[in-house]
């Protein structure tokens, strides 16, 4: 049997994905050291996924937490109360992820040193072609947007500090997450991580490690852009990343570093990309209308003059409800032919 890391904790995010989620659970008991639990989020999931979660449950020698929720409240609320969750049950150190990935079997042993020294950390992945998956960036304040870094970031050194996060990997300490809060489950979909690593970045660095720890498992069309890969996407993540402009501008302003001129280059800028992404990836023009949609309730939100960023942990009232989860419900009128609970 695998010796245990006693408060490393997973957390999963799944939603009708049952054939993934399974594939998931498999390389999970493979992990060696193994998690002291996994909490694994389902996201209100119509198909067999609790059958899936059930067997796993009774079957895993690892401990497996079903923490289901009654409506599918997207990736940003399921890794919300995810991470919730295993706070709860006594994690010092949650690794999240989606539902449509491998772990690699020595991946918690290769995470769990860096966390002695970060607050946030993510590992590499591979595609689902085996080759490494593009993830570099740094968030530009000015553009509120991350821009791709094209070096070679580990040429000298196994760590680069970045700014922004990923939850799909993503790593994160008690500790840490107390003082920034709960990841923000009214984003729903896309934006969430990235601003969740940018609030991080704030006490600490986030630290990308040479470590590869995760493999896609869902194949994807892409284009190699050269500074960045595009993926493929859906009409509801295009919603959400017009959408989610607003609360990207609500967390920038919250840290004095809104800056409208370049807040609005930025968001020429995530319009060009999703474009780009419909035309050279998905070779359609039918989705446009959901970045227009998304874009007018953007401007919606943002006249909100009560909103308000999640509070710390230690600021919150004992007993009191810190995901409000209620507010995540899903108003874009797009259905999600994918089922994918995250980012694209």
């Amino acid at each position: 049997m695998a010796a245990v890391t006693t408060d490393f904790f997973l957390v999963i995010v799944t939603f009708n994905r049952e054939d993934y989620l399974r594939n998931l659970l498999t390389s999970v008991a493979a992990l060696d050291p193994a998690p002291a639990a996994v909490v694994v989020v389902n996201n209100a999931s119509t198909d067999g996924t609790a059958g899936v979660i059930e067997r796993a449950r009774t079957e895993m020698a690892i401990r497996i937490i079903d923490h289901s929720l009654p409506t599918n409240v997207g990736g940003s609320g399921g890794f919300s109360a995810g991470l919730e969750r295993a706070l709860a049950e006594g994690a010092n150190y949650v690794w999240m992820m989606d539902d449509d990935v491998e772990a690699l079997p020595s991946a918690v042993g290769a995470l769990r040193p860096w966390l002695d020294h970060y607050g946030a950390v993510v590992g590499r992945r591979y595609d689902s072609t085996g080759g490494p998956f593009f993830w570099q960036h740094k968030f530009s304040t000015f553009l509120g947007f991350p821009l791709p870094v094209s070096r070679d970031v580990f040429a000298h050194s196994e760590v680069f500090h970045t700014d922004v996060g990923c939850f799909e990997g993503m790593a994160v300490t008690a500790a840490a997450v107390r003082k920034v809060g709960l990841p923000d489950p009214r984003f729903f979909l896309t934006w969430d991580d990235t601003t969740y690593g940018w609030l991080m970045s704030l006490n600490q660095p986030v630290a990308y490690v040479n470590e590869f720890v995760l493999r896609k498992a869902r194949p994807q069309r892409q284009i190699d852009l050269g500074v960045r890969h595009l993926n493929d996407s859906n009409d509801l993540s295009r919603y959400y990343v017009m959408r989610n402009r607003a609360l990207v501008a609500k967390y920038l302003q919250s840290k004095g570093k809104y800056r409208p001129i370049g807040f609005a280059l930025g968001t020429v800028l995530t319009v060009v990309k999703e474009l780009l992404r419909l035309f050279a990836v998905e070779r359609t023009i039918r989705g446009v209308g959901a970045l227009w949609r998304g874009w007018k309730d953007a401007r919606k939100l943002f006249q909100d003059t009560g909103w308000e960023p999640m509070p710390p942990l230690a600021e919150l009232p004992s007993g009191s409800e810190s995901t409000g989860l209620s507010d995540t419900s899903d108003s874009s009128g797009i259905s999600d032919s994918s089922g994918h609970p995250g980012k694209p």
